[in-house]
């Protein structure tokens, strides 16, 4: 049982990296359901603090990546409209364009978005960047904490193999 845990583990903390560039999964909170497998296991010692405050990092950052985005749109002098439209374009994008529409769909809803807010076509372009960095701001920080989640995951199995 102890290895199924184990593997279970390996396959959540490994989705949670995929996750961190996918919208539709939450790459560190998948990735802290990996550990949380991990820590099932009777040859890992309970560590109920470090699941709880890696559980509120995960949550965090699972929070901020909705609001990231919107952030950048707004750093750059994007409207409501063109909030909205990256949240739109993002979920478009992804289910017409797959892993490409991840990158173009945001962008192309912000730009949308503030061109039916009759935002002049610069202001537009430039709110539409904002949202483009703000989200790959967000895949950052996803991927980073599902890294370190993995790492982790390593860490602690290794102590047991040894």
């Amino acid at each position: 049982m102890d290895l199924l845990f184990e593997l279970l583990g390996l396959f959540f903390v490994l989705l949670g990296i995929i996750g961190s560039f996918l919208p539709v999964l939450p790459g560190p909170i998948t990735g802290w359901v990996g550990l949380f497998l991990l820590h099932q296991s009777s040859r890992i010692a309970d560590n109920t603090t470090f699941l709880t405050v890696t559980f509120i990092v995960a949550l965090a950052v699972f929070l901020l990546d909705y609001i990231i985005p919107a952030l950048g749109t707004k750093k750059f002098g994007g409207s409501k409209k063109g909030i909205i439209g990256s949240t739109i374009g993002l979920l478009v994008g992804l289910v017409f364009l797959g892993p490409l529409g991840i990158i173009i769909g945001p962008f192309a809803g912000a730009y949308v978005g503030e061109r039916l807010n009759r935002t002049p076509n610069n202001l537009a372009l430039k709110a539409a960047f904002g949202s483009l960095v703000g989200f790959l701001s967000g895949v950052f920080l996803k991927f980073s904490v599902a890294a370190i989640f993995c790492c982790y995951f390593f860490r602690i199995y290794w102590t047991v193999l040894i």
